[in-house]
């Protein structure tokens, strides 16, 4: 099976100044942070940036978690998980488990459609590789955590790489141009896995004088007689189905009264994983809905999350 994308032009020229990023900053709990590093740049658009956070016990190479955020791939910021998760928590439960947390922003849908943001994703690990050394992490422990879009951009993330029929469309040549995108295990909330079916589920009402883009629309571009072809080449499924080799462990984790992401579509992923062999747990929130509202605490999710990935990091 094809699936067609947008090629890309090649900017490589002239060869993008990626350094190895500054000193840290030692905060005053021994937290080492790099804050605001630029790992890939296109002439036009905003720098995309990564903050890492490095834990204060490390006395060697740390296993990494790439943070993804939310937003229907139309906003959000690698600062800010959603309203319903502190960041203290999410962000204290990573370094105390001995993890690096790496925060990463990439390009909204309407800055370039599908699959750019992927491309982003791609390029913020093979930078974290590239410089793995000057940040304290393990090149050979990274994996990759989002929540709604950053959810479907993770599960992408898990599910394609070299051994991916068209991989180059989907490794793209941002930042550091080549390298091994592959992860060790993915923690998907909520996300998107199937495009195909969720552009026929309606949208929520937006709140009365917003306007708000169709997000399956400005993710996909092009034109309608295109879109259902992009839906698939978008959509987690389809590598899950097609996977030549097995994929990484992944947890799903979806509220069932999620009113904008169905749950079924996290059941539709990881009956597509378990079907290619995969190692796949998917842990239903009972009477939650979207971003984990009516979730009185949410801390038992993070700690579970966080726990899958310290086992499967070797943390």
């Amino acid at each position: 099976m094809t699936h067609s994308l947008p090629v890309e032009p090649d900017l490589t020229w002239p060869p993008p100044p990626f350094l190895a990023p500054v000193p840290p900053v030692v905060a005053e709990d021994g937290v080492r942070r790099f804050d605001g590093v630029t790992y890939a740049t296109r002439p036009g658009y905003r720098p995309r940036l990564l903050d890492v956070r490095v834990p204060a016990t490390a006395r060697g190479p740390v296993p990494a978690v790439v943070w993804i955020h939310g937003g229907g791939w139309l906003e959000g910021d690698r600062r800010y998980p959603p309203p319903t998760v502190p960041a203290a928590l999410l962000h204290g439960t990573v370094l105390a488990a001995g993890l690096a947390l790496v925060s990463i922003d990439y390009r909204h849908s309407l800055e370039a459609p599908f699959p750019a943001q992927l491309h982003d994703v791609k390029a913020a690990i093979r930078y974290v590789r590239k410089f793995a050394g000057a940040f304290g992490i393990d090149p050979d422990r990274i994996a990759v955590w989002g929540e709604s879009a950053g959810g479907h951009l993770a599960a992408l993330a898990g599910l394609t790489g070299s051994h991916t029929p068209g991989a180059a469309a989907l490794e793209g040549t941002e930042g550091v141009g080549a390298g091994d995108t592959s992860v060790r295990a993915v923690v998907d909330w909520y996300g998107v896995s199937d495009l195909a079916a969720l552009r026929e589920h309606p949208m929520p009402p937006m709140p009365s004088g917003v306007e708000y883009p169709d997000p399956y629309e400005a993710l996909l571009g092009g034109t309608e007689e295109e879109r259902p072809a992009a839906a698939r080449a978008a959509s987690p499924v389809t590598y899950a189905a097609g996977a030549s080799c097995a994929p990484p462990p992944f947890l799903l984790i979806h509220g069932t009264r999620d009113g904008l992401v169905p749950y079924g579509q996290s059941e539709a992923l990881d009956a597509a994983l378990r079907r290619a062999g995969g190692d796949c747990a998917l842990e239903p929130v009972e009477g939650a809905d979207h971003i984990f509202l009516g979730v009185s605490d949410v801390t038992p999710i993070v700690t579970r999350s966080v726990a899958f990935l310290a086992r499967h990091l070797d943390a």
